[in-house]
């Protein structure tokens, strides 16, 4: 698919690629995640970096030898429409984004509901750190993202069995994200998967890249990854989480719903309405690569949709 111009309705399509991630734990405590008031929030408080990389993110390579998309690129060409329409305009606008003191509420159809602080986030990190290295976007990259299983904190608020849905939803803040001021689409952000899905092993919070705090223009200071599906379900800024028994409508299911489905699977033989999603190209590099269904993955998700009809559940 081309560059889409910034004007037109066009999400991030961060998606992530391949099958493999890789794990290191470290024995800490145990910990969860984070909410944000909508009052101006103090000055952060300092953030320590976040262990170094993996080796192979260390040696400037992904999992499968592919080099790593630079730093500075990864910060500086961002969908994030909470900011800018405009790629290379969301770092400056982000730059003084507040990011602490920050929390999540996880709450809905669960027997503990919790309001977990960033400093439990950072414990949960420690505690089961994961790196995931190949991603794409409808340009691509190769990001060595940071983060921990979505899993590990829907566990601390035990899910009733009624819950079948999990639904997420950025920050609401025009004052420090002039993007919301635009009526056009209804704020705030929101996203969602099937419980299922959030709760397999490849679903992760990320709270860094290249061994570092996620800056505010990438999603600070927790965000999803979902390795198999198109990066507008990777919602950013994350301040909450509730489980629902009903499919929750996200952002861009209301804003285009004959564009953008529930699912979001990456499927080359499902085109968009305005673009075909058969190939991707990688920043940096002129030619083209072919997308693959599920970016890689489907040894390990394909399951999760036996017997749909995945053109009409895009």
């Amino acid at each position: 698919m081309e560059k889409i111009p910034a004007s037109e309705i066009t999400p991030e399509h961060l998606y992530f690629t391949r099958r493999q991630f890789i794990a290191a734990a470290s024995a800490v405590a145990a910990g969860a995640l984070l909410s944000a008031c909508g009052v101006p929030s103090p000055p952060p408080t300092a953030r320590p970096t976040i262990a170094q990389p993996s080796p192979q993110a260390s040696k400037g390579v992904d999992e499968l030898g592919d080099k790593l998309t630079p730093f500075d690129t990864i910060t500086n060409y961002n969908n994030f429409y909470e900011f800018s329409l405009d790629k290379e305009d969301v770092a400056p606008r982000a730059k003084d984004f507040k990011t602490s003191p920050w929390t999540v509420q996880v709450g809905g159809l669960v027997n503990k509901p919790r309001t977990f602080g960033l400093e439990d986030l950072l414990k949960f990190e420690q505690e089961e750190r994961i790196y995931r290295l190949r991603c794409v976007e409808a340009w691509s990259m190769v990001i060595p993202w940071l983060g921990f299983p979505l899993s590990k904190l829907l566990a601390q608020v035990e899910p009733q069995s009624k819950a079948k849905y999990v639904r997420f939803e950025t920050l609401l803040d025009p004052k420090q994200m002039p993007g919301q001021r635009d009526s056009y689409f209804d704020w705030p952000y929101v996203e969602g998967l099937r419980l299922d899905e959030a709760m397999h092993d490849l679903t992760i919070l990320a709270t860094g890249l290249y061994g570092k705090p996620l800056p505010p223009q990438d999603g600070a200071p927790i965000r999803l990854v979902v390795p198999w599906k198109y990066g507008f379900k990777s919602i950013k800024s994350i301040v909450k989480i509730d489980l629902v028994e009903a499919m929750p409508i996200s952002f861009w299911m209301e804003s285009a719903p004959n564009e953008y489905g529930f699912y979001a699977n990456v499927n080359p033989d499902v085109s968009h309405p305005r673009w075909s999603q058969a190939t991707e190209r990688r920043i940096g590099e002129f030619s083209r690569r072919k997308t693959i269904l599920f970016n890689g993955y489907a040894d390990q998700v394909a399951p999760l949709y036996a017997g749909m009809d995945l053109r009409k559940n895009f």
